[in-house]
């Protein structure tokens, strides 16, 4: 019998986040949004271990006060997958799976359909898995903030980007647009392989990290899903986030 697989979520945990600086130290129902998201993962009790990894001593020490364990990284870090390679690097562990931190409203039968791709991979096929979900207007389709992505007929993905893609020239043909929703699972040594390799020139220009997986020859096989997290970009986003907890 083959042994189980040991997963573990890694939410990294930047203070300094551009468009709503100091978002998870802010207040969500008399607990800090990185709080609220490290509980909730643990809820799911899908993992064996949940950590926060921060570049923040006001961070680190908010989880570990809370009873959390919490991993402060050593280097300063581009992206969230290096940060969580980084702290994984040392650890006997098989898939992780990157949470965001500002999204306290984990949705659990979303990332059981994320680790259900690796306990059916028999063959090791899949370097990562991701979500995606679709997009129904064409303001969602056209705005650069969703990031878009194409997959073969098997459901690996063949591109990101902000652009719309592909591009609808056979307006005959129903063309269907799905946007990539940033949560990943990770096997431990893509995660590593993409710690190792410089940022690609696609990557660069559309700023959007899993592109270096590709461009370096991984699989990221995409998972549909009509379930999707609610995340705090901004300051209208952590009122909407308040207004669903019960006074």
């Amino acid at each position: 019998m083959s042994k189980p697989f040991k997963v573990i979520a890694m939410i990294p945990a930047r203070y300094q986040a551009s468009r709503f600086p100091g978002k998870l130290m802010q207040d969500l129902a008399g607990k800090t949004v990185i709080t609220r998201t490290y509980e909730a993962a643990k809820l799911t009790e899908l993992f064996d271990e949940v950590y926060v990894v921060t570049d923040s001593e006001l961070i680190f020490s908010e989880i570990e006060n809370e009873g959390g364990k919490a991993i402060m990284s050593k280097k300063e870090h581009e992206c969230g997958s290096d940060r969580i390679a980084e702290a994984v690097q040392d650890m006997d562990v098989d898939i992780v799976i990157n949470v965001q931190g500002d999204e306290p409203f984990i949705n659990e039968k979303a990332l059981s359909k994320l680790l259900n791709v690796f306990k059916e991979d028999k063959d090791r096929l899949i370097d990562l898995a991701s979500l995606k979900v679709k997009l129904t207007s064409e303001e969602d389709i056209l705005n650069p903030n969703h990031v878009k992505v194409i997959t073969d007929l098997n459901n690996f993905a063949l591109y990101f980007s902000r652009s719309p893609i592909p591009f609808h020239r056979a307006k005959e043909l129903q063309i269907d647009y799905f946007k990539h929703v940033g949560i990943y699972a990770f096997r431990k040594e893509a995660l590593m392989a993409f710690y190792n390799l410089p940022m690609s020139p696609l990557e660069s220009a559309e700023k959007i990290e899993c592109i270096r997986y590709l461009e370096n020859g991984k699989t990221i096989k995409m998972v549909e899903t009509q379930e999707v997290s609610i995340g705090i970009d901004t300051p209208e986003d952590l009122e909407k986030a308040r207004q669903r907890f019960p006074n």
